[in-house]
């Protein structure tokens, strides 16, 4: 930033970000005061730097060469806009065959027709992928191997457009090769720039939890976890939402029928002592529509669509607005 406080400072009030090198600091101490201000200095032991900070209003106080990627992070932000980030949604099954991939589909399917920028993401690198269950196993765009040499920033809108596009959203699954896993470093930076392009992330989750899924669980707001009705499968989902919930606060159950005699969708939330989402209801016809390549949710006015569009209209509700 060069000039003075007198108007020759460009866009300094307009700009969403500005850097003030440390030795130009006197130069702008007149000028308007405004967020989004970083003074950036060279010196560790100038304790003066942070008088200076104070005389132009500046946020932050970065020193170089340590806050080099901080700062790259901030211009990155700005160069690709960032607004609120997106509501990250995480279903997991209490056990095998639970009904957790049908789940995230049909949630991500909704969220798309109901208009929201929408990511669908398969964490499960042995669940069969969620493209075969959108039927675009042979669309064109990324897989998981392709990222598992990420570190660091992952351009958001870069990643959107890598990835396949069924049914109006974007599905990050896995390919048909040999890779079954991916750095834990990579699945942070894949789903931080997920997030950071707004709308709504579903994530279908495997039970078994490791590096790279505890990366996926801390950027969660919400995990559902799904538990058919029954005795075996509660003890079994016990089992799991222990493990999730040393990482995830928001854990909640969604209940699937039909149910075992002497349970209902309250008694199993009060055996895991988790709040109920609701009960997914059984929808008649769904695994012939998923043989003739209609995911699940498809149906709007289907009783899993209804489910999964209460859902997001409690979450938006619980988070503050619309995404």
């Amino acid at each position: 930033t060069g000039g003075g406080p007198s108007g020759r400072l460009g866009g300094w009030e307009a700009a969403p970000l500005v850097i003030v090198g440390d030795d130009a600091a006197r130069r702008v101490r007149g000028a308007v005061r405004r967020r989004g201000v970083v003074l950036v200095g060279r010196d560790q032991d100038d304790s003066g730097v942070w008088q200076r900070a104070v005389g132009i209003g500046a946020d932050h106080v970065l020193m170089l060469p340590d806050g080099e990627q901080w700062l790259v992070d901030r211009i990155a932000d700005v160069t690709e806009g960032v607004g609120r980030p997106a509501l990250t949604v995480g279903v997991i099954g209490g056990r095998g065959g639970a009904g957790a991939s049908t789940l995230a589909c049909a949630l991500a399917v909704t969220s798309a027709r109901e208009g929201m920028r929408s990511l669908l993401v398969d964490a499960d690198p042995l669940g069969g992928g969620l493209d075969v269950l959108l039927g675009g196993e042979t669309a064109d765009g990324l897989r998981w191997p392709a990222f598992a040499a990420s570190r660091g920033r992952v351009g958001g809108g870069a990643l959107e457009e890598s990835l396949p596009e069924l049914h109006a959203l974007r599905v990050l699954s896995w390919d048909r090769g040999d890779c079954v896993a991916v750095p834990a470093q990579a699945v942070r930076a894949v789903l931080a720039a997920a997030r950071r392009r707004g709308g709504t992330v579903v994530v279908d989750l495997p039970r078994r939890i490791d590096d790279g899924v505890t990366e996926v669980l801390a950027q969660l707001d919400v995990g559902l976890l799904v538990v058919p009705a029954e005795l075996r499968a509660v003890a079994a989902a016990g089992r799991v939402a222990t493990a999730v919930g040393m990482v995830l606060r928001d854990l909640r159950v969604a209940v699937r029928g039909p149910y075992a005699s002497g349970l209902d969708d309250r008694e199993v939330a009060r055996l895991l002592g988790l709040p109920l989402a609701g009960e997914v209801p059984v929808e008649s016809g769904l695994l012939r529509a998923t043989e003739s390549r209609r995911p699940p949710g498809t149906s709007a006015r289907g009783p899993l669509a209804r489910f999964c569009r209460e859902f997001w209209d409690r979450a938006l509700v619980e988070t503050g607005g619309a995404v």
